[in-house]
């Protein structure tokens, strides 16, 4: 580990985790992470309200045991990285304000990042730096993305996107028709084992010669498993929910990695990085696994606790930030719940490389010095 290789603490706050990472270079000091899903998980889906508050109440417990956790002090921190968007407004704006209150304090420049780009980046801190140019496959409950990155600090592509339910939503409200409890993925994927994935015929979405190439839809599959549970409910008929659960997995990451496989290939790249919460699906990865070693890819996943929403991956996209000298962001710095993924950052109207210095005067002084 370089002494000069940047140390960034990231703050991600985007739906229901409060994480906080810390990182130095490509080296993973702490990853803590406050979850809020229990909460949810009687209104069987997200609640932003609560989740904002819980990030509220989960804060600074989480940052001063990431710290801990670490071994450091604020003040060795190179820089303040945090989730600026995509993501629930209220949850965002939790986080973006730690961030700048953190950065004033203490002096260090700040980073707005984007949470698609940070879920890509995160790989780095796994499997060591990323290939330029690197496919991406993000999949999660609001996202389904196909993405080319030349470079992760200012060049994302998007070459497709999910046209109505992205696949974690669909999982989630599966598992809700099968009464399974939210959220659906993990527990989808653990009946889906003791299924037969050949059981069910259900559609893949958008896979005809004529569809878009590189988009997805699930909604439709979604529709027609209910459907086919409703049948089964109506004739009196006992539902073979293991079967069901595998058969449908299997549609998804049929589409999911096939799609995937075939951007590659028409696009050249080498290295396909799977991120996002379904990233954590074993099917998924065995199936991408099997497809990428038969086209001659070579296939990055992340450990299923980097692939969910977490800090670490904020503060991994952050020290490249600081690394490649980018431009820090303004203590106006606001959220955006809508933030382009072509946007890997949001830099500073009028701030200039390692010119921080001017924005801080004030706060030289103060309870971290």
């Amino acid at each position: 580990m370089a002494a000069d290789e940047p140390l960034v603490l990231g703050i991600e706050t985007s739906c229901d985790e409060t994480g906080v990472g810390i990182v130095h270079g490509t080296t993973l000091l702490a990853d803590a992470v406050a979850s809020s899903v229990d909460t949810h998980a009687r209104f069987g889906g997200v609640v932003p309200e609560i989740a904002s508050r819980a990030h509220l109440e989960a804060m600074v417990p989480t940052i001063e045991r990431a710290l801990k956790t670490a071994g450091i002090s604020p003040k060795d921190l190179d820089g303040i990285a945090v989730t600026a968007g995509p993501g629930l407004a209220g949850a965002l704006l939790v986080g973006v304000s730690a961030a700048k209150a953190y950065a004033y304090a203490l002096g260090k420049p700040l980073y707005g990042v984007n949470h698609l780009a940070s879920h890509i980046c995160v790989d780095q801190l796994e499997h060591g730096r990323l290939p330029e140019p690197t496919m991406a496959l993000l999949v999660s409950g609001g996202h389904s993305s196909l993405l080319l990155s030349s470079d992760i600090t200012s060049d994302v592509r998007p070459m497709g996107a999910t046209i109505d339910d992205a696949a974690g939503e669909a999982f989630d409200k599966i598992a809700r028709v099968l009464d399974l409890g939210f959220p659906g993925g993990p527990v989808i994927d653990r009946l889906a084992k003791e299924g037969d994935p050949a059981a069910i015929a259900f559609p893949r979405g958008l896979s005809g010669a004529k569809d878009p190439a590189y988009d997805f839809s699930f909604s439709g599959l979604k529709t027609a498993v209910a459907r086919w549970i409703e049948a089964k409910r109506a004739a009196g008929e006992e539902v073979p929910v293991r079967d069901v659960a595998a058969s449908f997995q299997e549609a998804v990451v049929d589409v999911l990695t096939r799609k995937a496989v075939r951007a590659c290939k028409d696009e050249g790249v080498d290295h396909l990085m799977i991120g996002g919460g379904v990233a954590a699906n074993s099917r998924l990865r065995a199936l991408a696994q099997e497809r990428c070693e038969r086209a001659g890819i070579r296939l990055r996943v992340p450990r299923p606790g980097l692939c969910t929403d977490n800090g670490a991956m904020v503060a991994a996209l952050g020290a490249e930030m600081v690394a490649r000298n980018r431009t820090p962001s303004d203590l106006e710095l606001s959220a955006d719940s809508s933030l382009p993924v072509t946007d890997p950052h949001v830099p500073g109207a009028h701030g200039h490389d390692h010119d921080h210095d001017h924005v801080h005067e004030v706060s030289k002084e103060n309870l971290y010095s």
